[in-house]
């Protein structure tokens, strides 16, 4: 996709990483309409960046324009000013986006940018919500947020928000996208679509693997995807990632991953990534959180 232009150098930037569903279930369906899933989320170290600049105006403004996403319907802002009504805060924030990852891919993005919105400007507007808060804020914006507030690589039940972190092996991935959009709610409307998994145990998964139950459907109705599937298959095992249009192969190493990248066809992108069981926004956090470091450089 088509890069913004960069973060300013003068401020701390913040990841925003992707995420791959490595199986997805449905077991059930709640009164309130909505899914009981189970899922494995796995965090990856490539994703977006973001920069924050806090004033004393009381706007959150998005400074980076993205294509086909008004501010007002924005996770980003969406987040902050969700935050902003939680704190009290009269404080103000200017918030840079670095988009690396595809809109509507299934890799979380938008639901990562706003997760790393809540833990930054957390620490920026002197918030000091506890960590259920924070969940909580996420959970109100989407289903996918709470994972990237907490952090970690998990194993996901209910509508994605009862989180059990988990350590995995230090897999590879090429993650590919064909130009093609995947409308979600159709996914999860059609009749077709398998509502009643039976539950998995962790250990299940880890022993034997598990299917994503959107594939299927997506490979009947978006040939594209269908096609990048069946190619990426001959090389690695092959999944796709939440409702798609991303889907991913696994491998072993860095080395075999890019190998097969140089192979993949022009009309499809895509991009290597290592799996990590902790979020690198963590770790940022921490370093700015050292006595030595001055959080001076976020407020203009």
């Amino acid at each position: 996709m088509k890069r913004a232009r960069p973060l300013p150098s003068d401020l701390p930037h913040f990841s925003a990483p992707a995420k791959l569903n490595l199986f997805l279930h449905i077991t059930g369906r709640r009164a309130d309409g909505y899914h009981e899933l189970q899922t494995l989320f796995r965090l990856l170290d490539h994703g977006d960046r973001l920069a924050f600049a806090v004033n004393d105006s009381g706007r959150v403004r998005r400074v980076t324009e993205v294509p086909g996403v008004p501010p007002e319907q924005d996770l980003v802002v969406r987040a902050a000013q969700a935050l902003q009504r939680r704190c009290g805060t009269r404080q103000g924030v200017d918030i840079w986006l670095d988009k690396r990852l595809p809109l509507g891919g299934g890799l979380g993005g938008g639901s990562s940018d706003a997760a790393t919105v809540l833990r930054v400007l957390d620490r920026l507007w002197g918030c000091h919500l506890a960590q259920d808060e924070l969940l909580a804020l996420g959970r109100a914006l989407g289903a996918d947020v709470p994972v990237f507030v907490a952090g970690h690589t998990a194993w996901a039940e209910g509508v994605g928000e009862r989180l059990t972190p988990l350590s995995l092996p230090p897999d590879w991935y090429l993650v590919v996208r064909p130009p093609v959009h995947i409308a979600t709610a159709e996914l999860f409307a059609a009749s077709e679509l398998t509502r009643d998994c039976r539950p998995l145990k962790i250990r299940d998964f880890l022993a034997a693997g598990a299917e994503n139950v959107f594939e299927p459907l997506v490979r009947q109705r978006y040939p594209a995807v269908r096609e990048a599937l069946d190619w990426l298959a001959r090389f690695a095992p092959t999944r796709l990632t939440g409702t798609g249009s991303c889907l991913f192969a696994t491998f072993p190493s860095r080395a075999a991953a890019e190998a097969v990248q140089r192979r993949l066809p022009s009309r499809w992108q895509g991009f290597v990534a290592a799996g990590v069981d902790r979020s690198p926004l963590l770790r940022e956090l921490e370093a700015l959180s050292a006595p030595t470091v001055s959080w001076a450089v976020a407020k203009r």
